[in-house]
């Protein structure tokens, strides 16, 4: 069937800030933000307003043993594989109101606009909410769309635990969200992914659309040093075996690690669990996560036997024992060209400014470009401040941003 021609559309930017604005109302954080942690009580209550949003637009919605949530709006040959949009609701601990929010519900516009004028694509197009893309409750970040693209079994991702013993699918059944749809295991179309820049290039550039022709590969290790328990006050120097100062004397090397390949270059601790983490007790216990990052793969692999090592001489300078019980790695995966100059396209036709640019921080697109010819595209972020509750978007280049993504999608679907 030859593709119908498509009038020209816009989405409704004031639709689309009524949810952004409804978003941020669930689950907010102590400075104004969001603390809307991935399984939570708030996240179910997102989740709920989400699936009530795209049921009402008339898509049917599955959510998998991940507790990924999928809408979907049939096409006009609706047995092809569908152009799947998305990115996650879930934030973190003191986290913003559009990280990972904006590109879902930029989907749900995606959806909407064409209910909304009786235009039917040719192949579907589904809005993906994928669970736990942050991490900040269960790690590694981007867990589930990490099973969706066949990296790791829902076994393994029902198995992780959060800091209080408490386990994934656990709280994936208590919240409603243990579905019964099989994690991956089916061909896309493609995938589109709508993010914040989360840094300040474009806002200074002037660009309000962002083209990812990559990223910078990441490496993160969680380590955990293992001393004994001792009294603080009798206990002889000699005679320690600090976990903590195990970690302190690891983590300072890290950062120093960092400095050597600064500017393009990082290295970060991010995160420390202590036990038993009294006063007047040594602790026998410590788990830290450090990660290292650089827009070369090779230097990147650098950093990271510069840290092993590093953590071999911590743990010996504290008379303790290390080791490293998980590690994980994204970032340097190649996003498709046809993809990406569909986004390129739709700028250029509305003469929005745009740039290509590289990402630093993670994404679910990483792993489904894996599997399925993917973009990302970027958004202006005030100041660059994110992962923070003071973060914010210009509107009027947001909007901007989001009809040309919205252009891209639906060319996609209908070619």
């Amino acid at each position: 069937m030859p593709p119908t021609p498509l009038p020209n559309l816009s989405i409704d930017t004031d639709r689309l800030w009524s949810t952004l604005d409804r978003s941020a109302e669930i689950g907010v954080g102590k400075a104004g933000g969001l603390r809307r942690v991935a399984l939570s009580d708030d996240d179910k209550v997102m989740r709920d307003q989400f699936v009530e949003w795209c049921e009402g637009t008339g898509c049917a919605v599955t959510v998998d043993a991940a507790g990924n949530i999928f809408a979907r709006r049939a096409g006009r040959e609706d047995d092809l594989p569908p152009v799947v949009v998305g990115s996650h609701l879930d934030t973190q601990a003191a986290g913003g109101r559009f990280d990972g929010i904006l590109g879902v519900l930029s989907g749900l516009e995606i959806l909407r606009t064409p209910a909304d004028n009786d235009i039917t694509t040719r192949r579907p197009i589904e809005v993906v909410n994928w669970t736990n893309e942050e991490g900040a409750r269960f790690a590694p970040p981007m867990a589930a769309s990490c099973v969706f693209a066949g990296l790791q079994t829902i076994d393994w991702l029902h198995d992780l635990h959060d800091d209080d013993g408490i386990r994934f699918g656990d709280e994936l059944a208590r919240i409603g969200y243990l579905g019964d749809a099989p994690v991956g295991g089916r061909e896309l179309d493609s995938y589109f992914e709508l993010h914040i820049e989360q840094d300040s290039l474009m806002e200074e550039t002037g660009a309000a659309v962002g083209v990812l022709t990559g990223g910078y590969y990441s490496h993160a290790l969680t380590c955990v040093f293992h001393g004994e328990c001792a009294h603080t006050g009798p206990t002889e120097m000699k005679l320690r075996k600090n976990a903590m100062v195990g970690a302190a004397y690891f983590l300072a090397a890290v950062n120093d690690i960092g400095w050597e390949y600064e500017p393009v270059g990082r290295t970060s601790a991010s995160r420390m669990q202590i036990w038993p983490n009294k006063f007047g007790i040594l602790p026998e216990y410590t788990e830290v996560t450090v990660d290292m990052r650089h827009k070369e793969r090779a230097v990147t692999n650098e950093m990271v036997e510069k840290t092993r090592a590093a953590l071999t001489e911590a743990a010996k300078k504290a008379n303790v024992e290390a080791e490293i019980t998980a590690e994980w790695t994204f970032g340097d995966e190649v996003f498709d060209a046809d993809c990406a100059q569909l986004v390129r396209d739709a700028a250029e036709t509305r003469g929005v400014s745009q740039m290509d640019i590289t990402s630093i921080a993670g994404h679910d697109a990483y792993y489904i470009s894996r599997i399925a010819p993917t973009a990302l595209v970027f958004s202006p972020c005030i100041d660059g401040i994110t992962h923070n509750e003071a973060e914010d978007v210009p509107r009027e280049a947001t909007n901007e941003a989001v009809n040309v993504f919205f252009d891209a999608v639906v060319a996609r679907a209908d070619r």
